[in-house]
């Protein structure tokens, strides 16, 4: 049995029920962190920054535990796509997401309160979307109300049927959490997981 404390810095249920399936006992305390990307940041560089500082804002509260934090942008044409927010929002981004690929960048930070030190990875997911017709999206809007989800998708839901093809090396990874990458990171820490 494991006796190291594990820490999940974030509120997204799609998080909690992925971490959920290492079958780790595990709390969860929200990050305050502003989400905005820098000028000119990529965004893999924005999921990788926001998912440390996301550890770091929480260590505090867990003196000698494993924190975990997660971050996903999604890059269209090399332009960052966001929680949408709006239906209005979530329109504009399906739209323009419509047979193209949209390469989701999923970062993952551990940090060791213990020791200070931090592991980072980042898991890339690319995404075809098929040709949906508008009809298609208000419909699916409707139905799913995406609007806590980067790029308006939720995968693991109905936006499943707006996905003609996906590409990636971690299955978790769209959904939020990259579980192959972590459970590595977790091992690395001491931690059994089976």
């Amino acid at each position: 049995m494991n006796s190291r404390r594990i820490v999940l810095a974030s509120t997204s249920p799609y998080r909690r029920a992925l971490l959920a399936r290492l079958r780790l006992p595990f709390e969860v305390k929200a990050p305050a962190v502003d989400e905005s990307a820098l000028p000119d940041e990529p965004a893999r560089e924005t999921a990788l920054r926001l998912a440390q500082a996301k550890a770091r804002t929480v260590a505090p509260s867990f003196p000698g535990a494993l924190v975990i934090g997660c971050d996903q942008v999604a890059a269209l044409d090399g332009t960052q796509l966001g929680k949408p927010g709006s239906h209005r929002n979530a329109v504009a981004q399906l739209k323009a997401m419509r047979g193209k690929d949209v390469l989701f960048h999923t970062a993952l930070a551990l940090l060791n309160t213990e020791t200070g030190a931090m592991q980072t990875a980042e898991a890339p997911t690319t995404v075809r979307f098929r040709q949906y017709s508008d009809r298609e999206i208000e419909r699916y809007l409707e139905l799913e109300q995406p609007y806590d989800c980067t790029g308006s998708a939720r995968i693991e839901g109905l936006g499943i049927v707006l996905v003609e093809r996906v590409t990636g090396d971690d299955p978790s990874a769209l959904i939020g959490l990259p579980l192959v990458r972590l459970a590595d990171m977790l091992r690395k820490e001491g931690v059994a997981l089976v």
